[in-house]
């Protein structure tokens, strides 16, 4: 125990995971400050969300927060991470993902239109920009290598599928924001054990652009991120984690974001068969997700939850069990990893030999 409390865990702390405070912070600040701007475009050319249908929300809301965040994090990217292939394939295709799709949250695009998007924008990263899952690791140091035409395979499916899990999670107010700043969270302490300074500082920007972003979209939410914002968080978790896969002996980037979203990847599993099943597209809006039931009236301990608590704090109580969750991952990244702080008056409050 008392080799846990050590002097040299500031050094420790500062090389793995302090390079992603700046560019966190940053990138908090830009997107939080542009969000009234794009707030202001979106009145201005009517990219509004309009009451009913698929929302709840009860006067038109702007729908451009999604170039907010991206504006946060492309200045974050630029200023405080290297300037390589990897780093500009990143900018410029989420910032495609963003522009392109603000087109659909302004007209709506066909879902077929919107799944060429999506599989453009993929085969971009990973044929022009070299995003790849080459390989995957198996328990007991055993790495199974993928020949190139099955490596772009996997690859675009992760990140088409990594667009389609944050699209449908966005469906409650800060919801879809703020499970995406933990997994990116997720994703820096991963990077920070390995020592992957720009993984670390590239998901430190994307948790930093979501978190500004949620200053205004927490219930009730005054401006939503549209399906440009969805995409864009999407793509680029994406291919940050394909980026820490890269380097890495076993697939704990890929593994990190799987576990995080099990819930919404699930529940956009079950969105799927259940259009599928009533002969819809799989890409048509409704309120049949699992944050919608919970929120639905109709559902006895959705409506006492809301009756007694408010959606606000339910979706605080979503967000902080996720919070616990991702806590334990730290603890064993700190375990394994071996990363000291110092505190000696720890060592008195838990009567640690020789602390005397």
């Amino acid at each position: 125990m008392t080799d846990f409390f050590s002097d040299s865990a500031l050094n420790n702390l500062t090389q793995h995971l302090l390079p992603g405070l700046w560019p966190f912070i940053f990138a908090l600040i830009v997107s939080a400050a542009a969000v009234p701007f794009v707030a202001l475009l979106s009145r201005r050319y009517g990219v509004v969300a309009q009451p009913g249908g698929r929302h709840a929300h009860a006067k038109p809301t702007p729908l451009l927060g999604g170039l907010a965040m991206w504006l946060g994090f492309a200045i974050a990217v630029f200023v405080f991470a290297p300037h390589n292939l990897h780093t500009l394939g990143l900018l410029v295709v989420s910032g495609l993902a963003t522009g392109l799709l603000i087109i659909d949250d302004r007209w709506s695009m066909r879902p077929l239109v919107k799944l060429g998007v999506q599989v453009g924008l993929a085969l971009l990263a990973v044929l022009v920009f070299d995003f790849q899952i080459g390989y995957i690791g198996l328990p007991g140091g055993h790495i199974i290598e993928f020949a190139l035409p099955i490596a772009v395979v996997v690859s675009v499916f992760w990140l088409v599928g990594m667009q389609n899990t944050v699209n449908f999670l966005d469906g409650a107010d800060g919801l879809a924001a703020g499970v995406v700043a933990i997994v990116a969270m997720v994703l820096l302490l991963a990077a920070g054990q390995q020592r992957q300074l720009s993984v670390v500082q590239l998901s430190g920007a994307l948790a930093g652009c979501c978190a500004g972003f949620l200053v205004f979209n927490f219930p009730p939410a005054r401006v939503f991120m549209g399906d440009s914002g969805a995409h864009f968080l999407g793509v680029a978790l994406g291919m940050i984690s394909i980026l820490g896969v890269a380097k890495v002996a076993v697939g704990f980037a890929l593994a990190a974001p799987v576990i995080a979203l099990a819930v919404p990847i699930a529940d956009t599993g079950w969105a799927i068969l259940r259009r599928r099943r009533i002969g819809a597209s799989v890409s048509t809006p409704d309120r049949l997700h699992l944050h919608h039931r919970l929120q639905s009236a109709s559902a006895l301990l959705g409506a006492l939850g809301l009756t007694l608590f408010g959606h606000g704090r339910i979706l605080a109580v979503v967000l902080v069990v996720t919070a616990v969750l991702t806590s334990t991952v730290v603890a064993d990244l700190l375990q394994h990893a071996g990363w000291k702080v110092p505190a000696p008056w720890l060592r008195r409050l838990l009567n640690a030999p020789g602390s005397r």
